[in-house]
């Protein structure tokens, strides 16, 4: 459906048009306006009526209607197609969403469709009419400031999962918590969070470093250096997300480590009172065969010297098990 649609001129919002086709006509006669439709998860038959009206190519309009686009820009003859990712966190249940904006810029408009929940156009709409000055520069501006916003919200995520990953490093390496079975899960769940993040905001590099240099249809050239200072902020998120992955990697790491070393103690302790366990089963193993020609059967004090040889046994080996850490 259509959230909003205005005519925006010398930076100022006009009023909402009525008819698509005339608003565009009047836009691109007055030189300084353009028209801004957004849609939300249209229709095939609603969308078909905007890509008509616009000259939208077939293919950009079958990737906006079915979404499930990585970040790209094409360039058709009459419009630039963008496709960005936003994305958002919850940290109650350690999940990353990522939602889908494209939009399509051409001569005196811009249109953009919005997939899932992640948005940021209202924000950036309110953002862009309280600043004229940008607003101006027309089409290009909105695709800016669109990118602009999107990367913004990256750079958040990419602080409140490092501020979860704290928080998982520390159950990974406290004294007792949950079981090393338990907290492998959650590092590959939450590095499967991660890729997905990556996901989003890796396949965004390319599209805004052609958006840094010349020579793109409907861009506005002054509008470089805007786009570089985006495409920075992606890089830096880039680096957050490589170095959540490589900590969670060591984490992974270290976690298996800690499990194997439990197990090596737990093996020490059952090889201890094995060991405990085998005297009295050999003295006693010794005692049952029954030889009618063993001397001590008869001694009165046979039977005590016996089991004392065996706790003194016992008790030797505790020490000595006790003293090397295997107890």
């Amino acid at each position: 459906m259509i959230v909003d649609c205005a005519i925006y001129k010398d930076g100022l919002r006009m009023e909402r048009p009525s008819d698509y086709s005339d608003a565009l006509a009047e836009a691109r006669e007055s030189g300084d306006a353009f028209l801004w439709i957004g849609l939300h998860e249209p229709t095939e038959a609603e969308f078909d009526h905007v890509a008509e009206e616009f000259g939208l190519h077939p293919l950009a309009v079958e990737d906006a209607l079915h979404a499930h686009q990585r970040p790209k820009l094409e360039v058709y003859s009459d419009s630039l197609f963008l496709v960005l990712k936003p994305v958002s966190y919850d940290q109650s249940t350690a999940t990353v969403s990522a939602g889908e904006v494209m939009l399509f810029i051409g001569d005196s408009f811009v249109v953009t469709v919005r997939h899932g929940e992640a948005n940021p156009l209202g924000e950036v709409r309110e953002r862009l009419e309280r600043n004229p000055t940008v607003l101006r520069h027309g089409p290009t501006a909105v695709m800016y400031v669109v990118s602009d916003a999107v990367v913004d919200q990256y750079m958040e995520v990419a602080a409140d999962l490092q501020v979860s990953l704290e928080g998982l490093e520390e159950d990974v390496f406290a004294p007792e918590g949950h079981s090393a079975r338990d907290t492998a899960s959650r590092i590959y769940g939450f590095k499967r969070q991660v890729l997905g993040f990556r996901r989003a905001t890796g396949p965004l590099a390319e599209p805004l470093e052609r958006l840094t240099r010349s020579g793109v249809p409907f861009v506005h050239e002054e509008s470089r250096p805007f786009f570089r200072d985006v495409s920075d902020h992606l890089t830096r998120v880039h680096d957050q997300a490589d170095s959540l992955d490589r900590l969670l990697s060591d984490m992974l790491s270290a976690n298996l480590a800690q499990m194997s070393v439990r197990q090596n103690d737990n093996m020490r302790k059952i090889s201890a009172w094995a060991a405990m366990f085998a005297i009295p089963t050999a003295i006693a193993g010794v005692y049952g065969m029954n030889f009618r020609h063993m001397p001590e059967l008869h001694w009165v004090w046979a039977y005590p010297a016996t089991i004392a040889l065996i706790v003194t046994a016992c008790l030797m080996l505790f020490r000595f098990f006790k003293h090397r850490g295997w107890m």
